[in-house]
């Protein structure tokens, strides 16, 4: 699980899944109006790097950009509650096959959805919080106090404990680079000895001692793509990954789900649907903030892709799903209870699996397909030390000196 992109602003010019409508000049036809009226259009990001802080994906700014069901408020939405700096035109920035070249070398040969939606309108802890536990317990920010909110079953971590099927959480440092940190009923004694710093997962997969469940997490600092990191040095890890899994003697059993946990504010046109409520938990707001629906409403669309041997070749499901349908995906392969209402009836992923593939032991990908090598060039690194670069004002498609392509989303705006 990545951190903070939306399906368009990563893979919407991908040309597979709903992605961008583009105009005649070949570049996305999507816009955004600011409170005034003025249009903002998709636009191709300068370069690969983000800005610090901007646009935003709290509680708040997620469901004024979502703006009563119409995704018109990207743009103008305050990155909090209590500011005046607003989410702005980046918000309408993308990127390419130039910028992401291995993200899209999987994309184009596995199966990708186009409907994997997050699974609130809220930011990181929350949206983690229900990939491992299937519910936030009220958590809508990250900066919450977590330390007494315990999901009912733990999470799916104990769960696998409960069964005796081994997992290993692969960490750049632990215990501030583990997920499961987020949740205090996660750090009982097996944690210690399942978590694992990441060059292990490189052992391990090259030795075929992989455990029957992996959590891979990035740098979150370096190589999660959350801003204001630049965004090669993500695709590099997901190479060094995807290689990594490609290479092991356990390829032909493997099946690894890439994810983003939410879309930090990047915009995306697909509205996110209702969705089912994991339990009575309401959300835990501040006084100046609203519950809005609760947790009945899926967050922002993010990218998601499967690589197996057994993946569908040249597929996009566009089958509803969440985070949650990664607990259901594991709890039907190891036939294990649900965590949470959510989770029990989310979509299991099995569209993305040729099962007549696998019945006839006919894998669709023997070996893993030559991939694009990542751009993590000094050129590309490059903006990690002068800046994003200059985005486009108002009213303009491209921004000077744009670098190719453009991106969109068919949003709208309206304060909450």
């Amino acid at each position: 699980m990545m951190e903070n992109h939306s399906f368009d602003n990563m893979i919407g010019m991908l040309g597979r899944g709903d992605g961008f409508t583009l105009g005649p000049d070949g570049k996305p036809t999507a816009m955004n109006p600011y409170a005034n009226g003025t249009i903002q259009h998709a636009f191709r990001m300068p370069n690969t790097c983000q800005l610090q802080s901007q646009p935003s994906q709290t509680w708040f700014a997620s469901h004024n950009s979502f703006s009563n069901g119409t995704n018109n408020g990207f743009v103008s939405t305050p990155i909090n509650v209590n500011s005046s700096v607003i989410n702005g035109a980046v918000t309408m920035g993308h990127y390419t096959e130039e910028d992401l070249p291995t993200t899209y070398s999987l994309a184009k040969q596995f199966p990708i959805a186009d409907r994997w939606f997050s699974s609130a309108l809220a930011p990181t802890f929350t949206n983690r919080m229900f990939l491992l536990a299937g519910t936030s317990m009220g958590i809508t920010s990250d900066d919450m106090d977590q330390s007494t909110i315990l999901p009912p079953r733990g999470t799916i971590v104990n769960m696998l404990d409960n069964f005796n099927i081994s997992w290993k959480d692969y960490v750049s440092e632990f215990p501030s680079g583990s997920s499961l940190e987020i949740i205090p009923l996660s750090d009982n004694l097996t944690a210690a000895a399942n978590n694992k710093l990441f060059p292990e997962f490189f052992t391990d997969a090259a030795a075929g001692k992989l455990p029957r469940f992996s959590f891979l997490e990035p740098n979150y600092t370096g190589t999660s793509q959350e801003n204001p990191q630049n965004v090669a040095n993500g695709d590099s890890f997901i190479s060094d990954v995807v290689n990594a899994i490609g290479n092991s003697p356990l390829w032909s059993k493997t099946i690894f789900i890439l994810t983003y946990d939410e879309q930090r504010g990047y915009s995306d046109h697909v509205i996110p649907p209702a969705a089912l409520r994991p339990d009575g938990v309401l959300p835990i707001v501040s006084p100046d903030e609203f519950i809005y629906e609760g947790f009945q409403r899926y967050g922002f669309r993010v990218p998601t892709l499967v690589v197996s041997p057994y993946a569908k070749k040249d597929f996009v499901s566009s089958m509803v799903y969440d985070h949650t349908s990664i607990l259901s995906f594991i709890e039907k392969k190891h036939n294990l209870p649900a965590m949470t209402f959510r989770d029990a009836n989310a979509n299991d992923m099995m569209d993305f699996i040729d099962i007549e593939a696998m019945e006839r032991k006919r894998p669709n990908f023997p070996k893993m397909p030559p991939l694009a090598p990542p751009e993590n060039t000094t050129a590309a690194l490059a903006c990690s030390l002068t800046g994003l670069g200059v985005i486009p004002p108002p009213g303009t498609t491209s921004p000077p000196n744009d670098h190719g392509g453009n991106h969109g989303s068919d949003d709208h705006h309206n304060h909450q």
